[in-house]
């Protein structure tokens, strides 16, 4: 048996312990996560009682509900507002800490603290906080003001994003991190000589190398701006102020009176503006990737 013979053996033989390797989760994407999509995608098309078809009604009414509206607006306006957010602060200051040669595993730690408290404690906070009676309302009284009802006005979206970044940032320097570590030294040192600044080094080296991460970073951040539902409707209800009345407020409302055809369509057209967002990322990473060789 020739070299190449026993080469082409070798990698039929890992390639076939790939799949096998991969084959139980493979099964479990295919049996709880699209086959179940796929009957959503079909009831989106069907009266929920008398199974009659009815083909973009559905979506229609969806599009024309007031609720939807507002929770898609709330919703989009929150995640154009956090993951750029989320990603320059988690960036810069993960570049602070890989230059903290002696404080640096200590802040990397800290910065981790509030990804392990659980979420009943966090409304624990919000309430100590913002409450009428809070912490914060007592600080106002002291100099003078009048209290304010933070949770039940508009200024309820800020402490919702606010709670968003101090929970994620942590989680998403440490990301940053990894990939910065990922960036060979010599290409800065190869820039240094060349008479490259901070800036030059950081346009031409540093981002073109983070672009993985930064993709990643996107879709991760992304899947975590839905979780901030939880502490919302802890402390605020079904029905929040309208400028935190999020797409999962809307989906659990409508779960409770069992309004599935509405549901079906609307987490359809969701997941399709979510994987439009996803594909772009990419398309940006890929397309950064080439122009930096």
């Amino acid at each position: 048996m020739t070299g190449k013979k026993k080469k082409t053996i070798m990698e039929k033989r890992e390639s076939i312990a790939a799949w096998l390797f991969l084959l139980p989760s493979l099964a479990g994407v295919i049996f709880f996560v699209l086959i179940p999509f796929g009957d959503v995608i079909r009831r989106s098309f069907f009266e929920a009682m008398s199974g009659k078809f009815v083909g973009i009604d559905n979506y229609i009414t969806v599009f024309m509900n007031e609720a939807f509206q507002l929770a898609a607006k709330n919703t989009g306006r929150f995640i154009l507002i956090c993951i750029p957010l989320l990603l320059a602060i988690s960036l810069f200051l993960s570049i602070l800490v890989i230059g903290q040669k002696k404080f640096g595993d200590f802040f990397k730690s800290s910065f981790l603290i509030p990804m392990a408290i659980p979420v009943a404690s966090i409304v624990l906070l919000w309430d100590i906080f913002f409450n009428k009676n809070g912490l914060l309302n007592r600080m106002i009284l002291t100099l003078g003001f009048q209290p304010v009802d933070w949770m039940h006005t508009s200024k309820a979206f800020y402490i919702l994003v606010f709670s968003y970044l101090w929970k994620n940032t942590g989680y998403d320097m440490v990301l940053w991190m990894a990939g910065l570590n990922g960036i060979s030294l010599a290409l800065y040192e190869a820039a240094a000589i060349d008479g490259a600044g901070a800036w030059g080094k950081f346009r031409y080296i540093t981002l073109p190398g983070l672009l993985p991460t930064a993709f990643t970073l996107f879709v991760l951040s992304l899947i975590n701006s839905f979780k901030v539902f939880r502490e919302a409707y802890l402390i605020a209800g079904s029905y929040p102020d309208s400028s935190i009345y999020m797409l999962q407020h809307l989906f659990n409302n409508w779960f409770v009176t069992m309004d599935i055809q509405k549901m079906c369509a609307a987490a359809v057209v969701i997941a399709a503006i979510l994987l439009i967002f996803i594909l772009i990322a990419q398309r940006f990473s890929n397309r950064g990737e080439e122009d930096s060789f």
